[in-house]
């Protein structure tokens, strides 16, 4: 699996989901085309998904939240007959690479969660209705959702049998939301997870698997009815139109990758790529009505969206390249503004929609098993959402005071109100908080230096950076420390890595990508899974797998 990923489709391109739009009820309905895998050597039987699956329903949740506003309830079904999902597909999960299962896995777990949060962060209310059987990766589609509803006849059961029958766990946080979601009893989820037939009728409901059960013949109006109630009570406003996101624009050469607002440089000699985010050039927008003429051609959702994409390419595509460099250029004072017409209209759907799919993209860097580190040049623009950047890297490094010959305007670290909510992490603190864990009250200082260009003496007294050094050491040390991180092994770096991120309380969502980073890049690894006699590897030869039985 050596081709290129392409994270970017579009609803005239979907082959795998249909959507039906009827005013605050949209109908989202599974229908995988079995020969339309993402690779060679598998049919997508069953509702089964590969990657491709989930970058469809990834666009399709992203185009819900900024092009059809108008939805308060999303009804997740299948279009196939007496089959929901029957999960990610075997055979391509047996025939991947150790890391497209694992970037597989952190991909469908981002885009569940995405639309977990859709009720909280847009009034998005997804149902899920399961008609047939709903099994291991299918079932973790239905948990993601809000409500789900189940008939009650003999095809129709969920079901996580990944233990049983593949030896592997539910790598999209099922387990997590079992328990931690649905709040099933400890024994009866021991029960469930080591079963392959699963839980039908009401034993899934009383299990707390499940929220309704109805029989066939009143099933498809008990959804209709829980779908037109939730819409009736629901408080999101009513939006006429939503905008359009437009295809984005990137240029691939050897050795970069090209956006509008982003510019990644592929230095594959030292095994590092630099992504150079660009500030916004014209001034921010007079309101929102400006703001929504522009759509996705405004900055602060162009350069989103061109991020997202450069990390997702890196992620799946550039593998070896494993010490991420961010820079920043522009005017820190215009991101400011852009920032800050989202903050002063936060009660707006699409000034709420961005600040949101912003969290969502820091997110995703804070997730990317790579060492992140962010170099604070002259002429940079750390400031607002791009500071966050800052603290979401492994180490900073900032140029202190005038450069011999560089005549660009002095290294400055710009804090807003943003830093201080607006973009949560996903132990649900801010990143500010997160660094500051052990001194929360220097929190209420930084306060004092909001809209404060800070230069790097300051930046650093106040513990915004890692080092500051002047133009006598500054090549010399950022050089060291980039050949010093490239000399390490990258299992151990992320394993660090993943350690040291995420400091705080725990949610279920640090939860699901803490043991999916532990215990199923573990799993995928072990012989009793993926070896030429593991689970994996025989499923569906009718042979058991072999195991070696020692615990460890």
């Amino acid at each position: 699996m050596t081709q290129t990923i392409d994270f970017q489709t579009d609803p005239s391109k979907y082959r795998h989901w249909k959507i039906d739009y009827d005013g605050p009820i949209a109908r989202l309905s599974m229908d995988v085309d079995e020969k339309g895998g993402l690779f060679e050597g598998y049919e997508l039987k069953l509702n089964s998904y590969d990657l491709g699956v989930d970058i469809e329903l990834a666009d399709v949740v992203q185009r819900m939240r900024f092009e059809h506003p108008e939805v308060k309830v999303i009804i997740l079904q299948s279009a196939k007959d007496k089959v929901f999902c029957a999960g990610a597909n075997i055979r391509m999960l047996g025939g991947a690479a150790h890391s497209h299962k694992v970037n597989f896995c952190k991909f469908t777990n981002e885009t569940r969660n995405t639309y977990e949060a859709a009720l909280a962060d847009s009034g998005q209310n997804y149902i899920c209705a399961v008609k047939g059987a709903c099994a291991g990766g299918g079932y973790e589609l239905a948990l993601a959702c809000n409500h789900i509803m189940l008939t009650d006849d003999s095809t129709s059961s969920v079901s996580l049998p990944e233990v049983p029958l593949l030896a592997v766990l539910p790598g999209t946080g099922g387990l997590t939301r079992v328990t931690d979601k649905r709040k099933v009893r400890r024994d009866l989820a021991d029960v469930f997870c080591s079963i392959e037939e699963g839980v039908k009728g009401k034993r899934a409901v009383k299990w707390r698997l499940v929220d309704e059960v109805f029989p066939n013949s009143t099933f498809d109006a008990k959804v209709e009815e829980r779908a037109q109630a939730l819409a009736a009570s629901s408080t999101k406003a009513d939006i006429a139109q939503g905008i359009t996101l437009t295809p984005i624009t990137r240029n691939f050469s050897d050795d970069a990758v090209s956006y509008s607002t982003v510019e990644v440089a592929l230095n594959r000699a030292a095994g590092r790529p630099t992504v150079t985010v660009k500030g916004p050039s014209d001034a921010a927008p007079a309101d929102m009505d400006a703001f929504t003429a522009q759509g996705a051609d405004a900055w602060m959702l162009r350069c989103a969206r061109e991020l997202d994409d450069a990390i997702l390419h890196l992620r799946n595509n550039e593998k070896e390249l494993g010490l991420i460099e961010f820079q920043t250029q522009g005017d820190p004072d215009l991101v400011i503004a852009h920032e800050a017409l989202m903050l002063s209209n936060a009660d707006h759907w699409l000034a709420n929609e961005v600040t949101q799919y912003w969290k969502r993209v820091l997110k995703r860097i804070d997730m990317t098993s790579r060492s992140l580190v962010a170099i604070v040049e002259h002429g940079s623009c750390f400031a607002g959402p791009l500071a966050e950047l800052l603290w979401a890297v492994d180490r900073s490094y900032m140029m202190l005071e005038d450069f011999d010959g560089d005549n660009r305007a002095l290294a400055t670290v710009t804090m807003s109100e943003g830093n201080f909510g607006s973009y949560p992490m996903g132990n649900h603190l801010t990143r500010l908080q997160t660094r500051f864990l052990g001194t929360p009250e220097q929190i209420e200082k930084l306060k004092s230096s909001i809209g404060e260009p800070l230069e790097a003496e300051d930046a650093d007294e106040l513990g915004l950076i890692t080092y500051a050094f002047d133009d006598i050491d500054w090549e010399d040390e950022v050089r060291l420390f980039m050949e010093e991180r490239a000399s390490f092994s990258p299992d151990a770096m992320t394993g660090m890595e993943a350690n040291l991120r995420f400091a705080g309380p725990e949610t279920m969502e640090t939860r699901i990508f803490g043991r999916l980073t532990a215990w199923q890049n573990w799993i995928f690894q072990r012989p009793n899974a993926v070896g030429e006699e593991g689970a994996l590897q025989r499923y569906g030869t009718g042979v058991r797998g072999k195991y070696n039985m020692e615990r460890v």
